[in-house]
């Protein structure tokens, strides 16, 4: 199943969230690997004229629940997807809108995620992100376990 029409569901859930919609988050678009996220510094800046670092933190979080919802959507699975867990490195001062990617992490396989979730009603994924600079580098990098439980 093609995941770009399943981003419309997504985009009007994230809307509905009233944290994430004054952080004006827009999920862009999927591309087979990376859920790619994005956030402008006008609703996220600090004291400093930087993007404020829970506004990083929290658009890595988002677009990793995103993919992790998405990937499963796409397998025709409806599931409640949570953070369990992350850590987040802070690189650089972000002085530009924030653009995020989120995607499974190398030790990680979707198939196997989907077939856990289809016979146990839950599953568990590793996933990174990161918020780079707009001239290279990387301002913000996220790693985390997300959890899928059935709904219901």
């Amino acid at each position: 199943m093609d995941a770009q029409p399943l981003l419309d569901p997504l985009r009007a859930l994230c809307a509905s969230m009233p944290p994430v919609a004054a952080m004006a988050v827009s999920l862009d678009r999927f591309d087979g690997t990376c859920l790619h996220a994005s956030a402008p510094l006008s609703a996220n800046v600090n004291d400093k004229g930087s993007a404020f670092g829970g506004s990083l933190t929290a658009l890595m979080t988002l677009a990793g629940w995103a993919l992790m919802t998405l990937r499963l959507r796409q397998a025709g699975l409806d599931a409640e997807v949570y953070v369990a867990d992350s850590s987040v490195r802070y690189r650089a001062p972000l002085l530009h809108d924030l653009h995020a990617q989120a995607w499974l992490a190398p030790e990680a396989d979707w198939d196997e995620v989907v077939s856990v979730f289809a016979r146990r009603g839950k599953a568990r994924a590793s996933l990174q992100a990161r918020i780079c600079l707009p001239e290279g580098g990387v301002a913000a990098e996220l790693s985390g376990r997300y959890v899928a439980l059935s709904k219901g």
